[in-house]
């Protein structure tokens, strides 16, 4: 299985907090990562005043894709821009960790991944005694929607192939083909931010979102050039950061995907669809667990240390 480090399942070594605010609502927001028991999965933990409100991170809680991906309850209890968290926390590898966050907004921070990896590898993994569990797509699932095309075929390993198109030159067509792991999903991925047009800025503040938004946190697409003073961190940022939100959308199919997931001009309700569609069909997936260290025998020194370098594994 390539592209994934340890036969067993991880969680955080230890508990580490952050700060930050909203990108739709603007309001202040603290979180705190905290370790969990094997076979947890990602676990939502809202603190609303009246008690905690748990929601599992995972495709059956989504409950809106629209500028972001939502979780909730079922009951009126939900988190929001949940999707570049997520990214962090599958793209480096963390199985099972409980989110602490007392807002209903996870924080948007610099805008990209980079500021959560930085926090998962401040503290380290751990490992656990589960095996490590994965979802295998078993055949070719389909969706269009609209102009939209994805779709996720089988692979032995996770990869990407994403494409965007955007009527501007500052844009135009991009895309971008990787395989999804730790080191490849800091050097390639983490650190690409969300972006939006100034001329949608006053649409969206109209109807109450984007409150937080400012260049700290949002690449800015002018009329003819990008509007932060610091310009952009790839060449190809904007198809890049894509690829971040399909990694912290498909880790809501609650356990590293062996499959190869395309998607043409695609975005969070795109992602979902393709989710929705596998999970869809009972004979397009089957979880399987990777073997435990004492059935590998021979592979098992490598095995050991390639996981002790799990979290120092930095670009």
């Amino acid at each position: 299985m390539k592209g994934f480090i340890g036969a067993r399942q991880t969680t955080l070594a230890s508990e580490v907090s952050l700060t930050g605010t909203g990108v739709h609502s603007g309001a202040p927001v603290s979180i705190s990562l905290c370790p969990a028991d094997d076979n947890t999965g990602i676990r939502f933990l809202l603190s609303n005043g009246h008690g905690d409100t748990e929601i599992p991170a995972d495709q059956r809680s989504v409950t809106g894709v629209n500028l972001c991906t939502v979780l909730g309850d079922g009951n009126g209890a939900s988190v929001a821009t949940v999707e570049h968290l997520l990214a962090a926390l599958h793209g480096l590898g963390v199985d099972n960790a409980q989110i602490e966050i007392d807002s209903c907004e996870v924080p948007i921070m610099d805008g990209s991944a980079a500021g959560f990896v930085e926090a998962i590898d401040d503290v380290g993994l751990a490992e656990l005694e589960a095996p490590r569990r994965f979802l295998k797509v078993l055949k070719p699932i389909s969706v269009e929607d609209g102009g939209a095309h994805g779709e996720l075929v089988p692979n032995n390993g996770f990869h990407l192939d994403v494409e965007i198109e955007f009527d501007t030159p500052l844009i135009g067509t991009q895309r971008i083909e990787i395989d999804v792991n730790p080191g490849s999903f800091r050097r390639e991925l983490a650190r690409a931010r969300t972006f939006g047009f100034m001329k949608d800025v006053e649409r969206l503040w109209a109807a109450g979102l984007a409150l937080g938004a400012s260049l700290d946190n949002t690449v800015a697409i002018g009329d003819d050039r990008v509007v932060n003073r610091e310009g952009l961190r790839y060449s190809d940022e904007f198809v890049r950061h894509k690829a971040l939100d399909a990694v912290g959308d498909l880790a809501l199919a609650g356990a590293p995907i062996l499959g190869a997931f395309r998607s043409r001009r695609g975005g969070h309700r795109l992602n979902m669809l393709v989710l929705k569609a596998l999970f869809a069909d009972a004979d397009a997936w089957t979880m399987i667990e990777a073997p435990r260290y004492r059935e590998v025998r021979h592979a098992e020194l490598s095995h050991r240390l390639a996981a002790a370098n799990f979290a120092a594994e930095r670009s």
